[in-house]
Formats: structure tokens, C-alpha cells, sequence
């Protein structure tokens, strides 16, 4: 039952595309090598025999004109001459290299061989006419050749690279949401608002004015395939060269009209050249597309690394804050048992001492992973965190203003991020010791669907100030790295921002933009 309903769905595909043909413009031939190439080849005997049955009724139609012997070799399908090379570029050639890809060099390959496989076929039944019309065109027998084989190629370019395309489109998405992504596609938006419009202007110019511009009009449909095919590769040139050449037929003046043969084969040369040069472009494009791929996983890996790193420094600050109550409770417990052996002196520089220790040790975990920022987010970490509090205790000024309601929107990763380059920005300003105010500016917002934000940081001298800032164990307690403006874009990097330092009046300025790797 299979293989009576393929040769019924190619006896129903096949005469409704023999309807819509004729002598150079064969749609029929494009039905054929789409069965071949995409049908199992268990189901190629039912392609022949649906073949032969749509064959027979011209043929006996038509015996009574040409003659019998005519009718006989016109009933043989051609799709049997054409089976061998079909299985030739399938199998040995790699035609499809995977489920969803299509190497076009060979595809244009396998349409040159059946175009002239069937015109040699065409030719061959068509010798074997008889009859005062058949003995006044046999004259002319490389015209008629010409012909066929414009109209099997162009026939088979025309359909085929478009039928490849909607496979391909159906292996990517598995069938299920194709039509939902329909209008989302930038090649189905070009072609229904531009090559469709130009398209139609040009037919109707070809149509409605005669002589030279009519003709100029049909070699200029060449030109919307080669911008499309330019723009989205030899997917462009298959959609391109397919509506193009309805385009020619649809202007075509007379079935057997010389210009818009010229024009068809000037289309046809368009297409088959922007199809080559639409491989290798849509080869560049899945290239680059790779590299932007490598490049997301490159930065998703970074910014995990950094967000595992952040935790293990959560972990170090709990376990430093856990190791101060623990040396001040030891320190508790040993005054007390020797009270009796010390003088009240010696204890109260011990119990001074031990608050001291457990004072830095706090002081350390704080710069560590804040303990403002546990409890009350970025906010409180940039106006009294660790960083704000050590700037107050050497003596330097510090502002912070923070604007734009994304900023509890952004990533955990994104504001740990903003709150690291703040540290080593502020460190940075600190380096050469000659800052007495800093001013903090943070914004937030989004764009495109994409949120972002912005850190500057201004240091600025006051020589009149500058003498009473204490830069004993500062720098510790700012926690920044140090390392630099290198470690400040580097980090920025990872959140595909850019940083920059640059010189103002009386101080020096390090901003930094950055991007959220979540989209929203």
C-alpha cells in the first residue's frame, strides 16, 4: 500500500507540474529530482511505474499524430536514465554531509547531469516523431535542444535548491514550531518586502512596456537574487532564482519568444553562479557563527569560574569570622585562669590585644565577601561596606551615587562583577597616594532587551587634605587585587564590557561598562 500511494502522490505531483510546463521551462524535471533525492530508494520502483502511468495518457493521445514508435519510447520514464546519477551523488559524491546541510557544488553538479541526461532523452523520443510539422522543425534540431535543456535546467533550479531548503528547515526544527518561527525569519521578511515588490514592478514593466525595455526589464531580474543571495547565501540564491523565474514566465510574451529565452538563461546563469557563491558565503556565515557560539561558551565558562570563586571566598570569610569568636572565646578562657598569676595591667593589654585580632580578623573577612552585601545586597556593600569603611578610616573622602532601578534586575554574577571593579578601581585611584576624595557613580538601565551597566570612579587631590590621610594597612582592607588597570579590563572582558582611565583636572578618572549575560 506504501509503494501504490508514492506512485499515486508522484502521478498527482508530476501532471500538475507537466500542466505548468513547457519547452524551456520544464517544472516537471524539478518534481523528478526532488522525488530522486529525497524519496528512500525502496520506493523508487513506484516512482518509475507512477512516471510511465502519467506519461501514458499523452502518449496515446497523440500516437495517431506522431506515429506509434513515438508513443512507445515517449510512454519509458525518464526518471530511469536519471536513477543512476542521483545514487552517484547521494552516495558517493556527499551531497547531504549531514541531515541538515547540503553541499550546493554538488547539487548543481547533479542538475547539470540529469538536465542533460533528460535532454538527451527528450531528444531521443523526439527524433522518433513523424509528421509535416515534426519534418519542418527537425531542421532546426540544436534549437529544439537548446530548449529542452534550458527548460530541464532551469525547471530543476528552480525547484529544487527550494525543496532543500524547506528539508533543511524541517531537520533543524524537528517539524514542530516551523510556522511559529515563520515570520521571525530575516530571509522570509527580505523576500515578502523586498524582493516580492521588485519583482513585481519588473514584470510589470516587461509586460507593459514593449521593445528594448521590456526585455531590459527580464535580464534585470537578475539583480534582487544576487542581493539576496549575498545577504543569506545560496538560501537567498534558491528563494531568489525560484521567484525570478516566475517572474520570467509571468512576462513572457509568447510561449516560444526568443527574448524571454535570453532572459531565462541569463537568469539561469545568475542563479547557478550566486548558488556556488552563496556556499561558500553561507559557509563563512555558519563560521562565524561558530566563533560567536565559542565565544558565549568562553564567557559563560568565565563568569561560572568567577561565581565559583566568589562562593569559596563566602566559604573563607565564614570560616574567618567563625576562627575570630573562636580565638576571642580561647583568649576569654586562658585570662581567666591566669587572672590570679597577672596583674590587672598585663590582662587589660591581653583582652585589648585579643580584640584587636579578632577586630582585623573581622576587618579581613569583610573584605573578603562583605557582610553588608550578604544581608542588604550592592547598595549597602558600596555606601558601608568594607571598602567605604577603610576609606573612612584613612582619612579620604568617598561619595557614592547610584542610579536606575535595574540594578536588583542585574545577575548575581553582574553586581558581584560591579562591586569587585569598584574595590579595584578605588585601589587603583589609591596606588600613588596622592587622592584625598573619591566620587563613585553607578547606572543601570537596558537596551534592546539587554541590560547594562555603567561604573565610574573619580579620584581627586586636595593638597590641603591630602597630609591627614592615614595609607597605613589601607590598601588590605579596600580589597582590590592591585594588579592594576590590566586586572580591571580583563574582569570587564568576562562581561563583554570595556574599561578605560583616563586623566581629569587635579585627578584621574576609571570608568567601566558592562553587560549582563542574562537576557530578559
Amino acid at each position: 500500500m506504501r509503494q501504490v500511494a508514492v506512485a499515486a502522490a508522484y502521478v498527482l505531483a508530476y501532471s500538475a507540474a507537466h500542466h505548468l510546463s513547457f519547452s524551456h521551462w520544464a517544472v516537471f524535471a524539478g518534481v523528478r529530482l526532488s522525488a530522486l533525492l529525497f524519496v528512500p530508494y525502496r520506493y523508487w520502483p513506484a516512482l518509475a511505474v507512477g512516471e510511465g502511468a502519467a506519461l501514458v495518457g499523452n502518449a496515446v493521445d497523440c500516437a495517431s499524430v506522431y506515429g506509434w514508435l513515438w508513443g512507445s519510447t515517449y510512454m519509458v520514464p525518464p526518471m530511469l536514465f536519471a536513477m543512476p546519477v542521483a545514487r552517484w551523488c547521494r552516495e558517493r559524491r556527499r551531497l547531504f554531509p549531514t541531515p541538515s546541510t547540503t553541499n550546493t557544488n554538488v547539487l548543481l553538479l547533479t542538475i547539470f547531469l540529469v538536465a542533460l541526461i533528460g535532454t538527451t532523452v527528450n531528444m531521443a523520443t523526439y527524433s522518433m516523431m513523424r509528421g509535416v510539422e515534426v519534418d519542418h522543425f527537425q531542421v532546426k534540431m540544436l534549437v529544439v535542444a537548446g530548449w529542452y535543456f534550458v527548460g530541464n535546467y532551469m525547471g530543476m533550479l528552480a525547484l529544487v535548491p527550494v525543496v532543500l531548503l524547506v528539508r533543511e528547515a524541517l531537520a533543524a526544527s524537528d517539524g514542530t514550531g516551523l510556522w511559529a518561527r515563520f515570520p521571525e525569519s530575516r530571509l522570509a521578511m527580505d523576500t515578502a518586502c523586498l524582493l516580492l515588490p521588485s519583482l513585481a514592478l519588473l514584470v510589470w514593466l516587461a509586460s507593459s512596456v514593449p521593445g528594448e525595455a521590456g526585455e531590459e526589464a527580464r535580464v534585470a531580474m537578475f539583480l534582487p537574487v544576487a542581493w539576496l543571495s549575498l545577504r543569506h547565501g545560496w538560501r537567498g540564491a534558491a528563494v531568489g532564482g525560484t521567484v525570478a523565474s516566475i517572474a520570467v514566465v509571468l512576462s513572457m510574451p509568447a510561449v516560444e519568444d526568443s527574448d524571454t529565452l535570453h532572459a531565462q538563461v541569463f537568469v539561469a546563469f545568475t542563479t547557478t553562479t550566486m548558488l556556488m557563491l552563496g556556499g561558500r558565503i553561507a559557509a563563512l556565515h555558519e563560521r562565524e557563527d561558530r566563533r560567536l557560539m565559542d565565544a558565549r561558551m568562553a564567557f559563560a565558562v568565565a563568569q561560572r569560574n568567577i561565581s565559583l570563586g566568589e562562593l569559596q571566598l563566602r566559604q573563607t570569610s565564614h570560616a574567618l569570622e567563625q576562627m575570630g569568636g573562636l580565638i576571642q572565646a580561647s583568649y576569654t578562657q586562658l585570662l581567666g585562669r591566669l587572672r590570679c598569676l597577672m596583674p590587672g595591667t598585663d590582662e587589660r593589654s591581653y583582652c585589648r590585644q585579643a580584640a584587636i585580632t579578632q577586630h582585623q580578623m573581622y576587618r579581613l573577612a569583610d573584605s573578603l565577601y562583605p557582610l553588608a552585601w550578604q544581608e542588604r545586597g550592592l547598595r549597602a556593600a558600596l555606601r558601608e561596606g568594607a571598602m567605604p569603611r577603610a576609606l573612612d578610616e584613612a582619612g579620604i573622602a568617598y561619595w557614592c551615587n547610584i542610579r536606575g532601578a535595574e540594578l536588583d534586575a542585574l545577575s548575581n554574577g553582574l553586581r558581584i562583577a560591579l562591586y569587585r571593579l569598584s574595590c579595584e578601581a578605588v585601589s587603583l585611584a589609591c596606588s600613588k597616594r596622592n587622592v584625598s576624595r573619591i566620587n563613585l557613580q553607578l547606572r543601570c538601565g537596558s537596551f534592546g532587551g539587554r541590560r547594562w551597566a555603567v561604573l565610574c570612579v573619580d579620584a581627586q587631590v586636595d593638597y590641603a587634605q591630602l597630609g591627614k590621610v592615614r595609607w597605613d594597612d589601607l590598601f588590605p582592607a579596600l580589597g582590590g587585587s592591585g594588579l592594576g588597570l590590566g586586572a580591571i579590563k580583563d574582569r570587564a572582558i568576562i562581561f563583554e564590557g570595556r574599561a578605560r582611565a583616563r586623566a581629569l583636572g587635579g585627578g584621574q578618572r576609571v570608568s567601566v561598562i558592562l553587560y549582563d549575560p542574562d537576557i530578559s
